[in-house]
């Protein structure tokens, strides 16, 4: 943008407010609280994805007071504005849960709306539930503004009976239910206590992944990625990033200066040492393409090679985000991915430093803990987080496998069109030892909405299948699903993707070492099946889902709604 009146330190909101053509502008602006002297500062967009829908974002609001003081006296001028979320937490199941991915651009759009459409010259993003922090970073993206995202903070765990517990629980308590292994009142007892207040799911699930995603990219401070939603140290987080915000309007480093191919990899090699969840492969894939960064599922496959998985962090392991807290949160594990060549240490984040400057004086884990492995006794070697192709997804999908519940399955397809169907079948015990899910017509397309499969992969493990029972889809897993679980078959059923011909009955195989996904029938039965196949289509043509299912690319390529625009 150009104009007489654009100033080189508000050079957004200066083509707003300046000169006398803007009057009516100014005389608007006065009635939010500018005076005179606010019109000469930059104007720094505080965006808040706070409100009372689920627990990851009803302290946000309070969080972000935090950044408009840090911004304010600093020397800008903050203007507040709240955007959406869906809790998945919340919605899994039903056919709310459609709505949770499209809430990523919805919250995308909302704030590069806003942003651009009042000529912000800096941004803070304060991200809670899962799809709010890929939604801030691509607005933060797309904008390329000087900007910095915060992370609204992990929950503590609550407590049943002595052990720690989180919502995952709750929803394998629900599979334990069914098998009768426990009974109504000690559903009731997991269900009132396992959350005990603000903050974002307590293990290393989609928020927490997230999180670390964008901390190792260098758009958050060092260790916002690791601290409690309830603390001081998150108050003084937001403060801290409206004062970096400045900062960096007066340094002129936008997001495009930080975000490169460089830093997505510091991301990915991060995520997969931390144990992360999926859908990190997913909401990347889409920051990325709103950075015009050339990043496909191939980069995952590759640097999960090379690095391996070192974090013992639920739904897998035993610990949660609270305890990593403790010990130092993600900052001394890049420190030795860094100083074991793993990472790109002249990347620039929003410090105005370079990662390796901000890891300079970073200390080394506590020699106690075994909470983070060393490197020599990894829980992998590789990453758990496999891309995997064959007949049954030519284009990929995504398994996160640990090697605890192996690294291969064959079984027998038994085949559910949806979720709903699927679960019910789960917990009547149609499903057993050897049997491989098929859950199908759930993608971006087919549902709309790619919904995660929580439920029936938390019924699969509270019938106590964990071990024995594989489930795939072409919908997404829950960051808190864990057993030998593939989502994201590309194609989808309803575009025609071979998932859609598989019968109960047919043999799958699953190989985690060779990386295929396999449906086992000869291949002229395969060659028939596809050529009478034919699929569903969208599964809404209305509405904002219709609008969705129209424009969304697949999940190979991030699901993002402006790829072929």
């Amino acid at each position: 943008m150009t104009s007489e009146n654009q100033d080189s330190k508000r050079p957004h909101s200066s083509v707003v407010v300046d000169g006398n053509d803007r009057a009516g502008a100014r005389s608007m602006l006065r009635a939010v609280g500018f005076d005179d002297d606010d019109f000469k500062k930059p104007q720094i967009a505080i965006a808040s994805t706070g409100s009372d829908l689920t627990p990851c974002n009803m302290h946000i609001d309070e969080l972000a007071t935090h950044a408009t003081r840090g911004a304010n006296e600093a020397g800008g001028k903050a203007v507040n504005f709240s955007t959406i979320t869906i809790s998945d937490g919340i919605s899994m199941g039903t056919q709310g849960m459609r709505f949770s991915l499209v809430s990523r651009e919805v919250i995308a759009d909302s704030i590069e709306t806003v942003v651009a459409g009042e000529g912000m010259d800096g941004i803070v993003a304060i991200g809670g539930c899962d799809k709010n922090m890929p939604g801030c970073m691509m607005a933060i993206a797309r904008l390329d503004r000087p900007a910095v995202f915060v992370y609204g903070g992990s929950i503590l765990p609550g407590i049943h009976r002595d052990k720690p517990i989180d919502i995952v629980s709750v929803y394998e308590a629900v599979g334990r239910h069914a098998r009768g292994d426990i009974d109504d009142k000690e559903l009731k007892e997991i269900e009132t206590c396992a959350i005990p207040g603000p903050g974002s799911c307590g293990g290393m699930y989609t928020a927490n992944s997230m999180a670390s995603a964008v901390e190792a990219l260098g758009m958050s401070l060092p260790g916002s990625s690791a601290q409690l939603a309830v603390s001081e140290d998150k108050r003084i987080d937001c403060e801290n990033a409206g004062r970096a915000v400045f900062n960096l309007i007066q340094k002129d480093i936008k997001p495009s200066d930080i975000m490169t191919r460089e830093s997505f990899e510091n991301a990915i090699t991060t995520c997969i040492t931390l144990g992360g969840s999926t859908n990190i492969i997913l909401h990347l894939l889409a920051i990325a393409h709103c950075a015009d960064i050339d990043i496909t599922i191939d980069d995952f496959e590759r640097i999960g090679e090379i690095t391996p998985l070192l974090s013992d962090v639920k739904p897998f392991g035993k610990y949660n985000m609270s305890h990593l807290i403790r010990i130092g949160g993600i900052q001394p594990m890049m420190k030795m991915l860094l100083d074991r060549g793993l990472l790109h240490g002249d990347c620039m984040t929003v410090t105005g430093k370079t990662l390796a400057e901000n890891l300079a004086d970073v200390q080394p884990y506590p020699e106690d803990q075994d909470i983070v492995h060393d490197w020599d006794n990894p829980i992998k070697e590789t990453s758990h987080l496999r891309v995997l192709r064959g007949n049954l997804a030519p284009t990929g999908g995504i398994g996160k496998i640990t090697g605890k519940e192996g690294l291969h399955f064959k079984g027998t397809a038994k085949v559910y069109e949806g979720e709903e169907d699927a679960l019910q079948g789960i917990l009547r015990g149609d499903v057993v030892k050897g049997d491989v899910v098929v859950i199908r017509n759930e993608g971006p397309v087919g549902g709309p909405g790619m919904r995660e499969m929580l439920s029936p992969t938390s019924a699969v493990a509270g019938r106590g299948l964990i071990n024995d029972v594989a489930l795939i889809t072409d919908g997404r897993f829950s960051g808190g699903s864990h057993g030998f679980d593939v989502g994201h078959i590309t194609p989808e059923a309803a575009c025609g993707g071979p998932i859609g011909i598989v019968n109960t009955g047919d043999e799958i195989e699953i190989d985690a070492l060779k990386n295929t996904i396999s449906l086992n029938i000869p291949d002229a039965e395969y060659k028939s099946r596809m050529e009478a196949f034919t699929p569903k289509g969208p599964g809404e043509k209305r509405g904002v889902l219709g609008k969705y299912a129209k424009l969304v690319a697949s999940a190979s390529e991030g699901a993002v709604t402006d790829k072929y625009l």
